[in-house]
């Protein structure tokens, strides 16, 4: 299985060979400021690189009933690719700036609608400018000529708030919730109207899945340290979450980068779970 991460200088030898079309797309993004990211982007960015916001383009319409960050249209996620020129042989590389977190959730869009050719740039801008390599300023104009991307089945799988709460009486599954420690627990709870989170889910902080430089973990540490989460369960039996679907997708590329496939996502996560007082809630640490 081919990596899902590439590094800067793969990345800048891979563009200059042209041996493959490769699209490169800066997700930077900050939740209490949404406008940062774009702006972050405009003063400098990976060369050729286009932007997509984390609200605008990789959300759909919210209906305070299906969480903060609810999964686009695809038809019109995959429309918005081919503007950027993205073919069906297209490499789709994703970065930002926040340690690979709203990257993630491009890799694993892409992969949502079939597009098994993504990457994520490991260690994001901060790894290509230790590698020595320049920056622009300013926006990148879309393609005068759009791509031909191709809608296909999903590579990813998903779980809805109906089946997980089938899963409450008898968990064939195991949750496990991307957010921090002590959002889990029920605590410090700025982001979502409730605190707490899914009776019986165990807790993985997607920040936990890098190194000290930001890049992901060598691949035997995170087996090793998922493997300690789930407790025995197989990776095809477990569900990634957290607040609104998005850093659930790190845990998701952390165990693709382990070779730990398959675990599917809960994409409308807390936010969409809390906003129905009738599902459950559980406080402190997982038992």
């Amino acid at each position: 299985m081919p990596s899902p991460l590439i590094s800067a200088i793969e990345l800048d030898q891979l563009r200059a060979s042209g041996k493959q079309h490769v699209v490169v797309i800066d997700c930077s993004f900050d939740l209490t400021n949404p406008a940062a990211g774009r702006e972050m982007y405009q003063q400098d960015h990976v060369p050729g690189a286009f932007y997509l916001h984390l609200d605008n383009e990789l959300s759909g319409p919210k209906t305070g009933a299906n969480g903060r960050h609810p999964l686009p249209d695809a038809d019109l996620f995959v429309t918005r690719l081919r503007a950027l020129g993205v073919n069906d042989d297209t490499l789709i590389v994703a970065y930002d700036a926040q340690g690979s977190m709203y990257a993630a959730r491009l890799w694993w869009l892409a992969r949502w609608v079939g597009h098994g050719a993504v990457a994520v740039l490991d260690g994001g801008k901060a790894a290509w400018l230790a590698a020595g390599l320049p920056l622009e300023a300013g926006a990148t104009p879309d393609p005068e000529t759009g791509g031909n991307l191709t809608r296909r089945a999903p590579l990813v799988r998903t779980v809805d708030a109906s089946a997980l709460l089938e899963n409450l009486g008898q968990p064939a599954l195991l949750v496990v919730d991307a957010r921090a420690a002590d959002r889990f627990r029920g605590e410090n709870e700025t982001l979502d109207p409730v605190g707490g989170h899914i009776p019986g889910a165990a807790n993985r902080f997607f920040k936990d899945n890098l190194a000290a430089d930001g890049r992901f973990k060598p691949a035997d540490q995170l087996r090793a340290e998922f493997g300690q989460v789930f407790g025995g369960k197989a990776a095809e039996d477990t569900v990634m979450q957290c607040g609104s679907g998005v850093t659930a997708c790190h845990n998701l590329l952390a165990m693709e980068v382990a070779g730990l496939a398959d675990a599917a996502l809960y994409p409308g996560s807390w936010s969409e779970w809390c906003a129905d007082p009738k599902r459950p809630v559980a406080t402190g640490s997982a038992t």
